[in-house]
């Protein structure tokens, strides 16, 4: 009976730690639902700033022309915006793509540094080095975008109140109705836009930047050095650093990047299994610092809390408990049967209990983004419902990506795109 007891008080410890841990994140969706129809008000009139745009590209010849010809069809002043491209290591023409569609292109050859995050760091260090480093921020894209042509003017508007260090954006999708795959990441980037970075910068929390589509503050390149970020996941090692030090990291709804999406599920394993990778990474070197962030009680301290429930692998936490249970099961079929049936009973319970109330989960919050987002996605109405109901399968099939992060060795492989014209308009 001993052992019953421990695995029911072990189970309800798990179920309500996780309830308390992540309960904010209702607060969250509720803003999101109710927020969204009052947007803060910005000033019309303010402040043109110099950006300068980066792209890092490796072997992306067939869609970096359509990025920087949108970034050359911006609403705003030409002469303020300025394109770059790092043509990393690449084995194509994306060089010669990218200047003749009018970027300036710096061309890195590093096979032993490779990334998105060297190939920015190695950026910076030569536009300082050649004194061109002459910009109020930057703006991060991948080479696979799309990008609405209000979108330079409304993170200038954003920008320009002075509140914050770096800017994220509404991060779209020009393929959802691809297959499941990409619908499956693209309502993921939706519910993140939606019901996490939105109601962070309300509530006065950092976001969180994403990959791609993101302004980051010349005062941040500087004194960080460059971008020290060589982590699989650059993008939050920068984030999760940005919540330590107290860099503030905003949102700009307005602001809105397409982005193209994997559709083979080798292609999604691969970058799903860099990215858990690379969330292991920054656990690993962030936790300590994180948690002595929480312990401050100032500004900073609830933005170091939400970050590390972001990284925190409560996936791993959750097999544990699963593995916990199961053998337990093996264990008691040594003892008496009307005691191994009820021990038996009562870990498939937990297990099923568990898996169940994950798939309602995610379906719910598949389904509210979906309806909340309806208008926005470029889908016929009968992908959009069919595929919403398959969002929980493909995070699911996280469940042996986080495993196998753990034990492979994991380097960064690029994405390869098709041709961007995937999407005829940009809202």
């Amino acid at each position: 009976m001993n052992m019953i007891h421990l695995i029911q008080h072990l189970n309800l410890f798990i179920a309500v730690l996780f309830t308390v841990l992540y309960f904010y994140q209702l607060i969250y969706l509720g803003v999101g639902l109710v927020r969204r129809k009052h947007p803060p008000r910005l000033p019309e009139n303010c402040k043109l700033h110099r950006y300068a745009a980066v792209i890092s590209a490796r072997n992306e010849e067939g869609v970096i022309a359509e990025l920087i010809q949108c970034l050359k069809q911006q609403n705003y002043p030409s002469e303020l915006l300025d394109v770059y491209v790092v043509a990393d290591n690449c084995t194509d023409d994306t060089a010669r793509a990218a200047r003749a569609a009018g970027a300036i292109v710096y061309e890195r050859h590093d096979q032993r540094l490779k990334g998105k995050g060297y190939a920015l760091d190695w950026l910076f260090h030569h536009l300082a080095a050649e004194n061109r480093d002459v910009y109020d921020a930057y703006l991060i894209f991948d080479a696979d975008n799309l990008v609405d042509k209000e979108f330079v003017r409304e993170m200038n508007r954003v920008f320009d109140t002075g509140k914050y260090d770096a800017l994220t954006c509404y991060r779209n999708s020009k393929n959802f109705g691809a297959n499941w795959i990409s619908a499956g990441y693209s309502i993921w980037f939706l519910r993140e836009a939606r019901f996490l970075s939105y109601p962070r910068m309300l509530l006065g929390s950092n976001c969180h930047v994403s990959g791609t589509g993101f302004l980051v503050s010349s005062r941040v390149i500087r004194e960080n050095g460059g971008w020290p970020y060589h982590l699989l996941t650059e993008d939050i090692e920068f984030s999760v650093s940005s919540a330590v030090k107290g860099f503030r990291i905003g949102y700009c709804d307005a602001a809105v990047v397409y982005d193209e999406q994997p559709t083979t599920f080798r292609q999604s394993w691969d970058q799903r299994l860099r990215w858990s990778k690379g969330f292991y990474q920054v656990d690993l070197k962030y936790t300590l610092p994180l948690l002595k962030g929480c312990a401050r009680l100032d500004r900073r301290s609830w933005s170091c809390y939400d970050m590390l429930m972001t990284v925190a692998p409560g996936m791993l936490l959750t097999l544990a408990a699963f593995l916990f249970n199961a053998i337990v099961c093996a264990a008691c079929l040594v003892e008496p049967p009307y005691i191994a049936r009820y021990v038996v009973s009562l870990c498939l319970e937990f297990i099923g209990s568990s898996l169940f109330t994950f798939y309602m989960g995610l379906l719910a919050y598949g389904i509210i983004t979906v309806l909340s987002e309806w208008k926005k996605i470029n889908a016929p109405a009968v992908k959009k419902i069919f595929y919403v109901f398959l969002f929980p399968i493909f995070m699911f099939t996280y469940i042996p990506i986080s495993l196998a992060a753990l034990v492979r060795r994991v380097e960064w492989k690029p994405i390869y795109h098709s041709s961007a014209k995937q999407l005829s308009t940009a809202r």
